[in-house]
């Protein structure tokens, strides 16, 4: 009898602990360098702990006032706002039909936004530890984060090639040296949604330059939606219910997909 309830009550536990872990997200640490870790946002799907699949993952990028080491700062906008309210953001994927749940991870920059490296280096972490689907990785962050984004796609020919989509919003100007390197972009085949809005000048005139410079190598990849607004609305713009041409972000991005890679075969 004493075991019966043992069990029923560590069943109960956890039950507890996994509708709790859907509505606020885990607080973790991610490799920025080798040498280096700072606080990360998780959110596993619902069904993690009770499948063996391999899920798609979207990292998020804040912008530059949610930096340092305080992570609930980092609920106030985007991504971490909704899952912090207990959003549930799986999607349809508009080309198999088939629903999707997402690895959210969202790492704090302990200034400004992350670095590329340092962006590899959470991918190559929360690879080695999380069952990610490879060819499904998004990459999505505003302004400081927005930036970080474009950078992440632009530095090096290796990064780029990890990603199968990405969402900049709103992005501050990134290194003159990567506004070369947009030839990356087109050569992976790496579609961009970008946001921006006319009453933030500086944040649209950003946004069509590195729109321009993929569209030299290979028109088509990339698309723009100008909200004709300030420098804000980045809880409405990914909440899974505003839709644009009837998909949200999240939607949009599953539309892209990497080529699996070939299986080694055993000597």
């Amino acid at each position: 009898m004493c075991t019966r309830k043992i069990s029923f009550l560590l069943g109960l536990c956890i039950l507890c602990i996994t509708a709790t872990a859907q509505r606020n997200m885990q607080k973790v640490e991610v490799k920025l360098s080798p040498w280096q870790k700072n606080g990360a946002l998780l959110q596993l799907p619902d069904d993690y702990g009770t499948s063996n699949k391999r899920y798609p993952l979207i990292i998020f990028l804040h912008g530059k006032s949610k930096s340092g080491n305080d992570l609930e700062k980092l609920t106030l906008e985007g991504i971490p706002y909704w899952l912090d309210k207990g959003a549930k953001i799986d999607a349809v994927n508009p080309v198999d039909h088939q629903t999707y749940k997402f690895i959210f991870v969202a790492p704090q920059a302990p200034s400004w936004g992350l670095a590329p490296a340092a962006v590899n280096e959470v991918l190559n972490d929360v690879i080695s530890r999380y069952r990610i689907d490879t060819t499904r990785i998004y990459i999505t962050g505003y302004s400081a984060g927005g930036w970080a984004t474009v950078m992440a796609i632009t530095d090096n020919a290796k990064l780029t090639k990890r990603f199968a989509a990405a969402v900049p919003m709103s992005p501050a100007s990134i290194d003159e040296a990567n506004l070369l390197h947009f030839k990356m972009v087109a050569d992976a085949g790496l579609h961009c949604w970008y946001f921006a809005g006319s009453n933030e000048l500086h944040f649209l005139e950003n946004s069509q330059r590195y729109i321009d410079s993929t569209n030299k190598y290979q028109p088509g990849l990339t698309k723009l939606s100008n909200h004709g607004q300030r420098h804000c609305c980045w809880k409405e713009f990914y909440d899974p219910h505003f839709k644009e041409n009837g998909m949200n972000i999240y939607q949009w991005m599953l539309q892209y997909q990497l080529p699996a890679k070939p299986t080694k075969k055993k000597a």
